[in-house]
């Protein structure tokens, strides 16, 4: 079986850094994105600055290794 990947849209990672933001889980996060827990979580460690995941450096680092 072949799988096709998508990679997430901004409105997504802007998502999850709102979720992040308030306190939700990455199980609950993914959920409200309609993505795995696993998709979510990859992102925000992409994404990490600090202790907390900005969506525009996750953009940068998609954008990177396309």
């Amino acid at each position: 079986m072949v799988r096709k990947y998508q990679q997430l849209k901004s409105e997504q990672r802007n998502q999850i850094q709102r979720g992040l933001n308030e306190g939700l889980s990455i199980r609950a996060i993914a959920r409200q994105i309609g993505k795995s827990p696993s998709t979510v979580s990859r992102e925000i460690r992409r994404g990490l600055v600090g202790k907390t995941c900005d969506a525009v450096k996750g953009v940068e680092w998609a954008r990177s290794h396309r």
